[in-house]
């Protein structure tokens, strides 16, 4: 019965969020943008104090529309794009969330000249249900990520990524976790 109730409120304040973000940015339903799919280690810490490891299975739609810019036309760097994702752990623990990202290429920021390299830094916030899994200390979780991708041949990317997920004080406890994710990138 609880976990019937759970579900339905993720799902309830999903549908909410999907129609915000659809009357806030109408263009998002006909935008181009990049489907991105990742599986990773959750839970990892580097000094061996890991105790609910899991595996983590992520996908994220980044649309390709900026909605602020802040730096020079010439400069992509300063264009926040938004973005919305689902993740879920083979533990049973899910998140919803949405947030922005901007992205660079590598070669352009340190050398000048395009490579087939970039940098994709992202902030997020949604809601956590960590079903058998960790115990975030709260529903609502913050998520910020670092992420290195190249690009092959076709136009697609492979990545590998960072994050960490936490309630920022909000909830009695903040244990927080780490994710470490490998990332496919399919442009459309």
């Amino acid at each position: 019965m609880i976990a019937k109730s759970n579900n339905y409120k993720i799902l309830k304040v999903f549908k909410i969020l999907l129609i915000s973000l659809f009357i806030l940015f109408p263009n998002l339903a006909f935008s181009s943008g990049t489907s991105v799919f990742g599986i990773g280690l959750y839970d990892i810490k580097f000094d061996g104090s890991e105790k609910n490891q899991a595996t983590d299975f992520r996908y994220e739609f980044r649309d390709d529309k900026s909605i602020i810019n802040i730096g020079p036309k010439e400069d992509n760097f300063f264009f926040l794009k938004p973005f919305f994702g689902i993740e879920y752990t083979n533990d049973s623990a899910s998140y919803l969330l949405t947030g922005i990202y901007f992205e660079d290429n590598l070669g352009e920021l340190f050398e000048g000249k395009k490579s087939k390299y970039y940098f994709t830094p992202s902030f997020a916030a949604g809601i956590y249900d960590d079903g058998s899994g960790k115990k975030l200390g709260n529903d609502l979780q913050f998520r910020t990520s670092l992420e290195v991708s190249y690009e092959l041949g076709n136009g697609n990317r492979i990545g590998i990524s960072f994050s960490h997920i936490s309630n920022a004080n909000l909830g009695d406890k903040n244990p927080g976790v780490e994710i470490l994710s490998i990332s496919y990138h399919v442009p459309y």
